[in-house]
């Protein structure tokens, strides 16, 4: 088990990302803190964790709220005495974001708001983090996320393609300062998985604005890939245990693209 003993702390593991990543994490042997705003659904994925024989404690946690995201790591640190991973899935609805929109019509406060949920929520959750590794000398692995909007040329998506964009300058400047303690930041940058709610809701709006049948656009998603195969969830959460583990100890400041190699990345 690659991971025995390390301490994670898992934000809005709710969401369908975080809920693998967190999966898998157990799966190597990491005690594994769940936090989310939907205290049923981390509760549920606590049990499941629980179920195969791994650790998992359920907390409720708004990852946008900074006094609720240090008074979660102050509990987990004061119980494990350290902190070692720290992953953020925080999304929110396509609907919410005005995804599938053109910036023309976009209101200011819809393209704000994956900016200040993404890129914000991963700040707080990142600097908070290194402050507690800092007091417990942990030299841990911080892992944002980010979507392969920031690489590609897509219509219609500009708040959270802005959002991804900064994600990834922060990783760079997060690495920086944290490196000076031993901390490493690293960005994994997936493209979509069409099984997954937003990729299903965000297909369907762009389809809507650019008048085609959805089912067509979910079809290239499908096969976007050098290697002809559609990413999931699953993938994802395999490449973040892996960067978490003393393999991936080379990896920092870097931005992993997660995505079969896809043609139209820059």
């Amino acid at each position: 088990m690659k991971l025995q003993y390390k301490v994670a702390a898992i934000f809005a593991a709710n969401g369908a990302i975080a809920r693998e990543v967190a999966i898998e994490l157990a799966k190597e042997g990491a005690l594994v803190y769940l936090s989310g705003r939907n205290m049923a659904e981390v509760k549920s994925l606590s049990e499941e964790i629980r179920a195969n024989g791994d650790f998992a404690k359920p907390f409720q946690v708004d990852a946008t709220d900074e006094n609720q995201i240090d008074l979660f790591l102050k509990k987990v640190v004061t119980e494990s005495g350290k902190l070692d991973i720290v992953f953020n899935g925080i999304g929110i609805r396509a609907k919410d974001g005005g995804y599938g929109q053109p910036s023309t019509s976009l209101p200011f406060e819809t393209f704000m708001k994956p900016i200040r949920t993404h890129l914000g929520s991963q700040f707080l959750t990142a600097r908070i983090a290194a402050t507690y590794m800092r007091q417990t000398e942990s030299k841990g692995t911080i892992l944002l996320l980010t979507a392969s909007l920031s690489r590609i040329k897509s219509p219609f998506m500009s708040g959270i393609t802005a959002a991804c964009s900064g994600i990834e300058g922060l990783t760079r400047t997060l690495a920086t300062e944290f490196g000076m303690s031993g901390i490493k930041v690293i960005c994994i940058n997936p493209t979509a998985m069409p099984e997954t709610r937003t990729i299903k809701e965000t297909t369907n709006e762009n389809a809507r604005t650019m008048g085609i049948p959805a089912a067509t656009m979910a079809t290239q998603l499908s096969n976007g890939g050098l290697l002809k195969k559609p990413l999931t969830t699953k993938d994802t959460a395999k490449v973040a245990a892996f960067l978490a583990t003393d393999a991936g100890a080379t990896l920092n400041s870097h931005i992993v693209d997660v995505d079969f190699g896809t043609a139209n990345v820059i």
